[in-house]
């Protein structure tokens, strides 16, 4: 009889295939996975969307199934999860590929979905007050488009908003103080768009707002009106509020946002002396002061902050001897740095 020895026959027990518990249960998801049809809601949506968006996207967007089939994988940009028996869709992104027309009002039946990265396109007209149905949208991204009109106030119903990017746009109006009601809110970028008044003090109240670039508006009103509130922008990272008409001085106030790295307040008319108290912002990273009103002299502390890299102050009445710091280049938080 032929014996094997001992070792021998311990790895040929390993090696022999076992089938534990999680196999016996992960064979019925796998099969349930591959069974499982998007639901018609969102299939009926996407084809809306397909239809209006034009051949770029066409091309791209093959089989019936937007979320794939057996036949055909998952239409492009296109991100789906299971929920119960049907897949919905959970995140849409089609961007940088030159659509033309109106918003698709459309997306707005995606009941489920948690992105829409619609940026880089050429979308055209406002932004629908149906926006409001997408409750659970964590991420809005439409820069860099030709979008018009007010924002509506139903962009306050996304309570799950994280990031909001409406940049490089053409919206007008004011700034919507229903903004101030997106509680998970750390990102807002409305740069370069021709919003006009002031901006809403409510958004203090934002606990979570890390990043605020209202710059390149019509902007009017005082810094003092955006801070009048106690303990606002409590975890406030950077704030832009360059190219703009604001007026006034700078508060003392504002030496009590303390996480605040990057200020940029150039291309105003503010006015008045820079309070000492700003160069005790332990954060303080960035400061942009140039080309407004100010006069007197910049605080020696300033000189001495430990982690201040740059300050810009030309184009004011400073007295003679106030030197800047660092070299003056344009400072830009890229979008994309932010978004997940």
């Amino acid at each position: 009889m032929l014996r094997f020895p001992e070792s021998r026959i311990r790895f040929l027990k390993m090696a022999r295939p076992s089938f534990s518990l999680s196999h016996i249960l992960i064979f019925p998801l796998l099969f349930h996975l591959a069974l499982s049809k998007t639901l018609k809601r969102d299939v009926k949506a996407l084809n809306e969307i397909k239809a209006s968006l034009g051949w770029r996207v066409v091309y791209a967007w093959v089989g019936d199934d937007p979320c794939g089939d057996g036949d055909h994988p998952p239409w492009s940009g296109v991100t789906c999860s299971t929920v119960g028996d049907y897949r919905v869709v959970t995140e849409l992104e089609v961007y940088a590929v030159s659509i033309v027309g109106p918003f698709p009002t459309a997306v707005t039946n995606l009941l489920d979905l948690t992105r829409l990265d619609l940026h880089n396109n050429k979308l055209t007209g406002p932004i629908p007050p149906q926006i409001g149905r997408l409750k659970r949208l964590r991420i809005l991204n439409l820069r860099w488009n030709k979008l018009q009109d007010v924002i509506p106030p139903e962009i306050g119903e996304l309570k799950s908003l994280t990031h909001l990017y409406l940049s490089f746009n053409a919206f007008k109006g004011e700034i919507p103080k229903e903004l101030a009601s997106l509680p998970e809110l750390r990102y807002l970028y409305l740069h370069e768009n021709r919003f006009s008044g002031r901006i809403p003090a409510e958004l203090g109240t934002l606990k979570n707002l890390r990043h605020l670039d209202v710059g390149n508006n019509h902007l009017v009103g005082t810094i003092r009106e955006l801070i009048r509130f106690d303990g606002c922008f409590p975890a406030l990272r950077n704030l832009y509020l360059n190219d703009n008409f604001l007026t006034g001085g700078v508060p003392a106030q504002l030496a009590n946002l303390t996480n605040l790295e990057i200020l940029h307040l150039s291309h105003n008319k503010m006015t008045g002396i820079i309070p000492v108290g700003l160069a005790h912002m332990p954060r303080l990273t960035y400061l942009y002061l140039d080309h407004n009103n100010f006069n007197g002299r910049i605080p020696d502390a300033f000189y001495k902050h430990p982690y201040l890299k740059e300050l810009y102050i030309e184009g004011n009445a400073f007295k003679p001897g106030v030197n800047p710091i660092g070299v003056h280049k344009v400072l830009e938080v890229s979008d994309t740095e932010f978004v997940v």
